[in-house]
């Protein structure tokens, strides 16, 4: 009787650490992040033609002479 008793108490504690894991797996895929947004657009890049500086085409300033990183190398290079 006592073996059986044991016995009991064992397999409801294999019962109640398996039941407990599985929640938790569970609760912690419902807490995990939504997947992260993809990076923005990749856009040109371009060589300032005063200073050599690379830079994104949106951003550069453009010239007679080529694209520039600022409006003071444009003026400097072009005079």
């Amino acid at each position: 009787m006592k073996y059986l008793l044991v016995l009991g108490v064992v397999l409801f504690a294999i019962w109640l650490w398996r039941h407990n894991r599985a929640t938790d797996a569970r609760n912690q895929e419902a807490q995990r992040p939504p997947p992260k947004t993809p990076p923005p657009a990749v856009s040109n890049m371009v060589v300032c033609a005063h200073c050599g500086v690379h830079l994104p085409q949106p951003d550069a300033v453009a010239g007679q002479r080529g694209q520039y990183c600022s409006q003071a190398h444009r003026q400097a290079h072009e005079g």
